[in-house]
């Protein structure tokens, strides 16, 4: 079973309603909130894919879930964290490959610096 971390980077400002309704059902209502999710359960995949240029998400495995879960206990299901130390290292205005939205396979890198 593949899980996926999710992690909230836009705000709420200049949002289209659409957007905001679907982080509000995502259960990521701030910035830098995080939730793991299934890879299995398409609806909420499918949220998050119509979300991916306000959020960044990837795969990790069951050491790093555990690692999360240590280092920031989750408060139904959802982490809080800071914004990453040393600043984003692409832009965060842009997708994957130029810019760290969307599905970006250095999303554990990412979350350490943001624990």
């Amino acid at each position: 079973m593949a899980q996926i971390l999710v992690i909230r980077i836009a705000g709420q400002v200049k949002n289209k309603i659409k957007d905001n309704e679907t982080m509000k059902r995502l259960k990521l209502n701030r910035k830098f909130t995080a939730r793991i999710i299934d890879s299995e359960d398409t609806v909420v995949f499918g949220m998050v894919k119509s979300v991916a240029h306000k959020v960044v998400y990837g795969s990790v495995d069951e050491s790093f879930v555990s690692e999360l879960n240590n280092k920031r206990p989750a408060k139904e299901g959802i982490y809080f964290l800071h914004p990453p130390r040393g600043g984003f290292k692409k832009s965060s205005k842009v997708a994957a490959p130029k810019g760290i939205l969307g599905n970006n396979k250095e999303i554990v890198k990412l979350a350490e610096r943001m624990l």
